[in-house]
C-alpha cells in the first residue's frame, strides 16, 4: 500500500494542470524543502511525475506491410504492437519490426549525413526535433593480405598442372578499376547507405568528401614547376637519392663502426605496411644491417606520415557522390558548425552537423562491426601445433544470436568438435551443449550493436 505524504492539502504551481496555488509554504518559496523532507515520491495526480529520461533514447524501427519503412517508435510500442500481435520482428541487428496490417504511410522528412573516411565511417538521421539514428561503421584493414593469400594459394595450384595456360598475359582491367581493398571502402560507403534506407525513409542524403593535395601536405612551399620536379630529380633510383640525402654515412652509428659498405634499410617492415618511398628508408653500413636483422643492435623505428586516406579519398569521392545519387559537402564546413555547436570531434558528431543537427534530441550511437561472410580458416593453429584436424565448417561461428533458456546470447566459439558452444553472459562465458541451443540470427556482414561507453552530445557527456 502506498504511504500518504504527510501534507496533500495543495496544488504546486509547476504542475501544467493549474496556474496558481493557495498554500502559504509553497507561496513563500520553501515548495522544495517540503518535497525533500517527504520519505516517499509525490502521490498527488496534480503533480507533473519525473520521467525516468536518463541517457539517449533509443529507437526501434519499423517496416509496412510491404517492407517500406516508417517512422520509427518506441520499445514500449514495438512491445505493444508485438505482445498484440500486430507486427513481428524482422531483423535484431538492429532491432526492426514489420507492421501486418495494411496501414498508412505517414512519413516526415528525414535527412542522412555521412562522414566518409578511410578507416571509419559516421553517419546520423535527424528530422526537426530529433535524431533517428546515428553511429560509426568500422571498416576492414584486412583485405590485401586476404588477397596476397588466395593469390599464393591459386599460384601454387596451378603450377601443379603445368600445361594450363597463363591467364595473367591476355587479361585487360576495365576503365574504372579499382583496387580491391579500396573498392571494398567504397561498396562498405554504398551498403551502409542502403541499408539506412531500407531502415528510415531517407528524403535527402548528404556527404563529406575532400580533395588533398598530398605535394602540398609535404612541402607546403611547393609552387609551379616544382610539383613536375619531384624531390629524386636527377639520379637513377631511390637508391642512389638516399644515399646522397643521408651524405654516404650510416644514420646509425655515424660511421663509428668504419665500414666502407652502405646499403639501404626500410625503418618499418613490409609487414607493417612499408614501401619504397624515400622517407621510410635509411642508409646504413653492412655491420649495422646485419647487426640489426640479428637481433643483437636493433636500428630503432620511427613512425611515418602515411597519405593511404588522402590519396584514397582523392580517387573514390566522385565515384561515392555518382554512386549515391546525393549531394555533397566538404570537411572545413562541418568543421566550422561543429565548433559554433561545441561539439567535441569525432566521426558521429561530424555526420550529426552534416545531416543539419542543431539541437535535436540525440539518440544513442551504433558501432557497425563488419565480419566475413566466406571463412576459408577451419581451424586456429595453438600453441604452435594443430590440437585436431577439422573437415568441416561449424553451423555456429562467433558473433551468431543464440537463444538459452529463453534469453538471448552471443557465440564466442565453438569446442569439442563442433559439440558445445561457448555464449557471452554478463559475467562470465558460459558452455553449452549445441542441443540446448536455438539459433535466431547469424552475425554476419555489417552490423549495427550499441556502443557500451557514454557518447558525447549536445549537452555533454550522457
Amino acid at each position: 500500500m502506498q504511504k500518504l505524504e504527510r501534507r496533500d492539502t495543495y496544488t504546486p504551481t509547476d504542475a501544467s494542470q493549474v496556474r496558481g496555488n493557495c498554500d502559504l509554504v509553497i507561496k513563500h518559496g520553501r515548495c522544495d524543502q517540503v518535497l525533500q523532507s517527504l520519505k516517499t515520491l509525490s502521490n498527488n495526480s496534480d503533480v507533473n511525475q519525473h520521467q525516468h529520461t536518463d541517457g539517449l533514447n533509443v529507437n526501434v524501427y519499423v517496416l509496412h506491410q510491404d517492407g517500406t519503412p516508417l517512422m520509427p517508435c518506441t520499445p514500449a510500442k514495438a512491445r505493444h504492437l508485438l505482445k498484440q500481435k500486430k507486427a513481428k520482428v524482422v531483423s535484431r541487428k538492429p532491432f526492426t519490426i514489420q507492421l501486418l496490417w495494411n496501414s498508412e504511410k505517414n512519413t516526415q522528412p528525414i535527412k542522412l549525413g555521412i562522414d566518409s573516411g578511410y578507416n571509419k565511417i559516421g553517419f546520423s538521421a535527424t528530422m526537426d526535433k530529433r535524431e533517428l539514428i546515428s553511429g560509426e561503421v568500422k571498416l576492414r584493414d584486412n583485405i590485401s593480405k586476404l588477397i596476397a593469400e588466395r593469390a599464393m594459394y591459386r599460384r601454387k595450384k596451378r603450377n601443379k598442372l603445368w600445361y594450363r595456360p597463363a591467364r595473367f598475359l591476355n587479361r585487360k582491367k576495365n576503365k574504372d578499376w579499382l583496387a580491391p581493398s579500396i573498392k571494398h571502402k567504397l561498396d562498405s560507403h554504398i551498403r551502409l547507405v542502403e541499408k539506412i534506407k531500407k531502415l528510415l525513409p531517407i528524403t535527402e542524403t548528404i556527404i563529406e568528401i575532400a580533395n588533398f593535395d598530398i605535394q602540398k601536405i609535404k612541402n607546403p612551399d611547393i609552387e609551379d614547376k616544382q610539383y613536375q620536379q619531384g624531390e629524386q630529380l636527377g639520379f637513377w633510383n631511390v637508391r642512389e637519392y638516399v644515399l646522397y640525402r643521408d651524405n654516404h654515412t650510416c644514420q646509425h652509428c655515424f660511421g663509428k663502426k668504419k665500414d666502407s659498405i652502405l646499403e639501404v634499410h626500410h625503418i618499418n617492415g613490409k609487414s607493417e605496411g612499408a614501401t619504397d618511398r624515400p622517407e621510410e628508408l635509411m642508409t646504413v653500413c653492412k655491420t649495422c644491417h646485419e647487426e640489426h636483422h640479428a637481433g643483437i643492435d636493433i636500428i630503432p623505428k620511427k613512425e611515418i606520415k602515411q597519405f593511404k586516406a588522402e590519396t584514397f579519398m582523392t580517387s573514390i569521392r566522385w565515384k561515392l557522390v555518382n554512386s549515391l545519387g546525393c549531394n555533397h559537402t566538404y570537411g572545413y564546413i562541418t568543421k566550422s558548425r561543429r565548433i559554433e555547436l561545441k561539439l567535441p570531434k569525432s566521426h558521429v558528431n561530424d555526420a550529426f552537423v552534416i545531416a543539419g543537427g542543431t539541437i535535436q534530441e540525440r539518440c544513442r550511437p551504433f558501432v557497425a562491426k563488419q565480419m566475413r561472410r566466406n571463412n576459408r580458416c577451419l581451424q586456429l593453429n595453438r600453441k604452435g601445433f594443430k590440437p585436431s584436424i577439422r573437415r568441416q565448417h561449424y553451423s555456429l561461428q562467433p558473433n551468431d544470436i543464440v537463444k538459452y533458456n529463453d534469453k538471448e546470447y552471443c557465440v564466442k566459439g565453438v569446442h569439442c568438435k563442433g559439440q558445445c558452444v561457448i555464449i557471452l553472459d554478463s559475467i562470465k562465458n558460459i558452455s553449452v551443449t549445441t542441443k540446448k541451443i536455438e539459433l535466431i540470427v547469424y552475425g554476419k556482414g555489417m552490423e549495427l550493436l550499441y556502443w557500451l561507453k557514454p557518447m558525447v552530445s549536445l549537452g555533454g557527456v550522457v
